[in-house]
């Protein structure tokens, strides 16, 4: 695929290449990833048996689901168009004696070469970065097998949203670097419904994400009003 034909902004590429070196810092920029992945596990192990299972991690960054998916058993390809973060990712990995691997390749590319190949298709914070997301939901739908899984997660766009992820947690806070996000790039759940059903998928579950600032800590919420996960099913016939 050539660059100019992928489904990536090289601003937002730039972005995480810049935080490849403290990615694995509980304690540095990606410290909210690190205490979002054990609600992200626990939301992915709910809705798919991990263990045996083939899983696809889209947008993996330098591997903390990845390597979370692969020692609860499952068989793990991480897949990124940054080279950088994915360098720190396998070093990790094998630091961590963990069996994940990682390749430098573009969701609809990888569509193409291996289409309906695996049980679970991921894909986590990425979708709000790309130009297109509706053609990455085709792609992730594409990479599904039959009867497979696809969950994502992403932000929502609303005065509520823009306060919490952008004011709040990137100028007060400051949790995340400045500039992380940009909210015209937010998507609704209906949105991201629609973009599922368009590419043959069933959505079979909404569940937001609540953050207590005082603890610093995430729980699972009814309420999609920031950010959200959505478990999609790809039909099997």
């Amino acid at each position: 695929m050539r660059e100019s034909t992928r489904n990536a902004d090289p601003a937002e590429l730039a972005k995480f290449t810049a935080l490849a070196q403290s990615w694995w810092d509980p304690k540095g920029p990606s410290k909210p990833l690190h205490d979002l992945n054990p609600l992200r596990l626990q939301y992915v192990a709910r809705a798919v048996t991990l263990q045996g299972a083939q899983v696809l991690d889209v947008g993996c960054g330098g591997g903390i689901l990845s390597e979370a998916m692969a020692s609860a058993g499952a068989r793990v390809l991480g897949i990124d168009l940054s080279q950088a973060v994915l360098d720190v990712a396998e070093l990790h990995a094998l630091e961590s004696k963990v069996a994940a691997d990682y390749r430098a390749i573009a969701a609809e590319e990888l569509a193409r070469e291996r289409p309906a190949a695996f049980d679970l298709v991921t894909c986590m914070e990425m979708l709000e970065h790309v130009p297109d997301p509706a053609a990455s939901v085709r792609a992730l739908a594409a990479l599904a097998k039959p009867g497979g899984e696809v969950i994502v997660s992403t932000l929502n766009r609303n005065p509520l949203a823009f306060a919490v992820a952008i004011v709040g947690a990137e100028y007060i806070a400051r949790v995340l670097p400045r500039g992380t996000h940009e909210y015209l790039k937010f998507i609704r759940p209906s949105e991201l419904a629609r973009w599922g059903r368009d590419a043959g998928l069933e959505l079979r579950d909404l569940t937001g994400i609540a953050y207590n600032p005082l603890t610093r800590s995430f729980r699972l919420s009814p309420t999609p009003a920031v950010n959200y996960l959505a478990h999609f099913s790809r039909p099997a016939a």
